[in-house]
């Protein structure tokens, strides 16, 4: 079931303006009759639909839930499921890490969960989490927290709470503000996060001002829960993102970087990208998404650098295929054209050019991702695609030798098939025929590819005569010498094609003889 099975009843009830409160707090799990609370009809109604839908996702995890819930119960503590397994379970799509709330601390959590935990271990402690394992399922269970932050240090100060009404409201949104008792299945729901899971919306528990000022990071995960789950975003909670954009410089590059990755690798990550120009939050940590927002004038026309580029991460998802979120593809199409600003041009004829704008984009790529604290190899794989993104253009003219190809085949490297895609997904004209055309000359080159790897393996592209047998040759020790040898006949390979022996011994000896390396 995909997150956007919300049931029938849920969404199809009337959306409703609300201010931040406790709403709907407890209800039982079983199906018909008024809610305990004396909540509405249409509202209960509505949550037992809701409740149903998750039935199949809770009875799956339920004999090890609620075999601890009881352990729980047992030593007189409160067991709760909690934040996005509740939310996850409501749209049918359960995984196998849960998360849990308790008035127990850590030390009494530890207790509970030995000799029953296949494993466990206390990297969150200071946060009061303690993390366990059980038949296959990841278990975090956290104390009541009434966690709050200075406004200054990057960290959040814990305090534990004594109740889960409180613990709920100090959530990012409320539809992560959900709680299931365990093993009694209650549902609690105080700040209406399943009418706002119905009407498809982010908002917070409390003011988006209060939540924001606690943690900013939760201005980008807005943005990232847009792009993963297809919300739209409360106009309230848009304002103070708009309006607190700056305090996300209180937060740690690790920590965006993590979160951009999750909101890049989102269902819809264009609708979070555009959250995050809109409201000014790309400026704090990637201004070059912004910066690609070139002014467009009736005497200077080009492309929409910004759509343009939007078209173009579309582009690249559809071609990614099977196996997930390909981010290196994806990071590779938002930055492919950052370039263009520094090096927009206007000639005299009124034409705007961008010479050498994946140059100067590579160079960009690579300090932005440095910034963000990215793996060297991820830096490296990007910055190599942008840096490569605009080869292809030429070839359909027949400028092309198969020296030319071979060295697109070999400057890509590993990053070939990415480059593939990445160049096929930056065709964004809106001319069928250029576009047709564009298609066929890259269909050509990806045969031509194809034919001169099955002749000379261009995955492992050699000179004809290797290091032993330069030095022995030429009569010389390992050193400089043998490099520069080595480099020079790779480039008579890429040039020519393979040689036979006698063709790669003249050619070194050539070498030699012009370098001074052996007399004439």
């Amino acid at each position: 079931m995909s997150e956007a099975s919300v049931p029938q009843a849920a969404r199809s009830a009337p959306s409703t303006s609300r201010s931040a409160g406790p709403a709907s707090t407890a209800h039982s799990t079983g199906s018909g009759g008024p809610a305990p609370d004396g909540t509405d009809p249409a509202t209960a109604g509505r949550l037992s639909a809701a409740q149903r839908n998750a039935v199949a996702e809770l009875l799956r995890v339920s004999p090890v839930a609620d075999e601890l819930g009881r352990r729980f119960a047992r030593a007189g503590h409160e067991l709760h499921l909690v934040g996005g397994s509740v939310r996850d379970a409501l749209l049918g799509r359960l995984g196998d890490d849960l998360d849990f709330a308790t008035d127990a601390h850590p030390d009494q959590t530890l207790r509970l969960l030995k000799g029953w935990a296949e494993a466990t271990w206390e990297t969150g402690r200071e946060f009061g989490t303690i993390g366990a394992q059980r038949d296959g399922l990841r278990l975090e269970i956290t104390t009541f927290r009434a966690e709050s932050y200075d406004q200054v240090s990057r960290n959040p100060v814990v305090e534990y709470g004594t109740n889960l009404v409180d613990d709920l409201r100090r959530r990012d949104f409320t539809v992560n503000a959900m709680a299931v008792s365990l093993p009694g299945h209650e549902f609690t729901d105080p700040y209406g996060g399943l009418d706002d899971l119905a009407d498809r919306i982010i908002r917070t528990p409390g003011t988006p001002e209060e939540s924001f000022g606690d943690d900013p990071l939760r201005m980008l995960r807005a943005a990232r829960f847009a792009a993963q789950l297809r919300f739209a975003v409360h106009p309230a909670v848009r304002d103070a993102m708009r309006a607190m954009a700056t305090d996300l410089d209180r937060i740690t590059a690790e920590r965006i970087r993590d979160e951009f990755t999750k909101l890049l690798c989102g269902a819809d990550p264009v609708t979070g990208l555009r959250l995050l120009v809109d409201t000014g939050l790309a400026d704090r940590f990637l201004p070059e998404l912004s910066g690609l927002k070139l002014e467009i004038d009736e005497h200077a026309q080009h492309k929409d650098v910004y759509e343009h580029t939007l078209i173009v991460v579309s582009n690249a998802i559809r071609l990614e295929g099977e196996g997930g979120c390909d981010f290196v593809l994806r990071m590779a199409a938002l930055m492919h054209d950052v370039g263009k600003p520094a090096t927009k041009a206007v000639g005299s004829d009124g034409r705007v050019s961008f010479h050498h704008h994946e140059v100067v984009g590579a160079r960009l790529t690579k300090q932005r991702l440095k910034a963000l604290r990215y793996p060297k190899d991820v830096i490296g794989q990007v910055v190599g695609l942008v840096g490569l993104h605009l080869r292809f253009y030429g070839y359909g003219r027949g400028e092309w030798t198969d020296s030319a190809v071979r060295r697109y085949v070999t400057d890509a490297g590993d990053l070939l098939t990415r480059l593939h895609k990445l160049t096929r997904s930056d065709c964004t004209t809106r001319n069928r025929r250029k576009a047709a055309q564009l298609s066929a000359d890259y269909d050509a080159l990806e045969e031509r590819i194809a034919r001169l790897q099955d002749e000379e393996d261009l995955a492992r592209v050699r000179p004809d005569l290797d290091g032993n047998a330069i030095m022995e040759l030429l009569g010389v020790p390992p050193g400089p010498i043998v490099g520069q040898a080595w480099r020079h006949l790779k480039e008579v390979r890429l040039e020519r094609g393979p040689l036979d022996r006698d063709e790669a011994e003249a050619e070194l000896w050539r070498w030699a003889r012009d370098q001074g390396v052996v007399g004439g």
